[in-house]
């Protein structure tokens, strides 16, 4: 019921740029942002590492119209790279290719990627090209291939949607050419002739693509809250004396918590996705969007503020 109407407004601009002051909706983000800037994500990663858990920090943005635009945010991504050397913190980086500029050219996006990748290479940091909606998911794949991946082999990787119909057979593709992949269900709005429609088909792809990956692949990352899902890989991997190093769990930021820990207790890798930056607001209603009991958390916290104030 909230899906649709979330995700709508999480590309409407002009409502951003009415929120983006709001201290209401700020509270509400930073559940699941890490803050503005480079130093409070990284602070937030010393938390969890503190607590053995690794993490992935994203500079949020996508959809960049500008040049200048792309070409700050590939700067803001090398000053985080350093950051996260001089810190000694256990972390790599996400990028969307279309906040590095590739609706602007694919060249100009290169150019950028390619700067980010030859300071995580110098660093000994991995690099993780975010998937994006069903009409950037060939552009990404191909781009992937045929600019980076020779070049960058050992520093990147991609990431697939199991609520994609052909993602079957682009993990066979991944599984080919071991090409790190982070496997997670798919955050955005799509058609049912691209996408499947029924979450038990998504559910379905995610565990199939996920035992692939694991067997066959090159350290997946799974990335799923669904406890159900999660309890029945363990087991197999389990069952399949497949060693816990062979793969991580992956979550978001805020989403969790209390089963990141379990996960952590039994002795299973996870890493942490931590988004940081002004533009949180379109992440937020998708957060919202993809598990509707986030409002209710959101809204009960609010109240409790609200309550201890009086």
């Amino acid at each position: 019921m909230f899906r649709a109407p979330l995700i709508w407004l999480s590309r409407q601009k002009t409502i951003f740029k009415f929120v983006r002051n709001n201290g209401f909706a700020k509270r509400a983000a930073s559940r699941f942002v890490a803050g503005e800037t480079i130093a409070s994500a990284c602070d937030a990663v010393a938390v969890l590492n503190a607590q053995g858990i690794t993490a992935s920090l994203d500079v949020l943005g996508e959809s960049v119209e500008r040049e200048e635009e792309a070409r700050e945010t590939g700067r803001q991504y090398i000053r985080l790279l350093d950051e996260i050397a001089r810190r000694k913190l256990d972390a790599n980086v996400s990028v969307k290719l279309t906040s590095l500029g590739q609706d602007i050219s694919d060249s100009v996006c290169e150019e950028i990627t390619r700067s980010i990748l030859d300071r995580a290479r110098q660093l000994g940091t991995f690099v993780r090209i975010d998937m994006e909606g069903s009409a950037y998911t060939q552009r990404t794949l191909d781009f992937f291939e045929q600019r980076l991946m020779k070049d960058y082999a050992e520093q990147v990787g991609i990431v697939l949607q199991s609520m994609m119909r052909r993602t079957a057979q682009d993990t066979e593709w991944a599984i080919q050419r071991q090409v790190r992949v982070r496997i997670c269900k798919g955050a955005y709005l799509e058609p049912a002739t691209v996408a499947f429609p029924d979450k038990k088909d998504v559910d379905r792809s995610y565990v199939e693509c996920s035992k692939a990956l694991i067997e066959r692949g090159r350290y997946p990352g799974l990335a799923t809250h669904d406890e159900k899902i999660i309890t029945e890989l363990c087991a197999w991997a389990k069952a399949s004396n497949i060693a816990a190093d062979r793969f991580e769990f992956q979550m978001l930021n805020g989403v969790r918590r209390d089963l990141q820990e379990k996960l952590v207790r039994e002795g299973w890798r996870i890493r942490i996705y931590v988004p940081f930056g002004t533009q949180w607001y379109p992440y937020l209603m998708r957060r919202l969007a993809e598990r509707p009991a986030n409002i209710w958390f959101i809204a009960g916290n609010v109240l409790r503020e609200t309550t201890r104030r009086r």
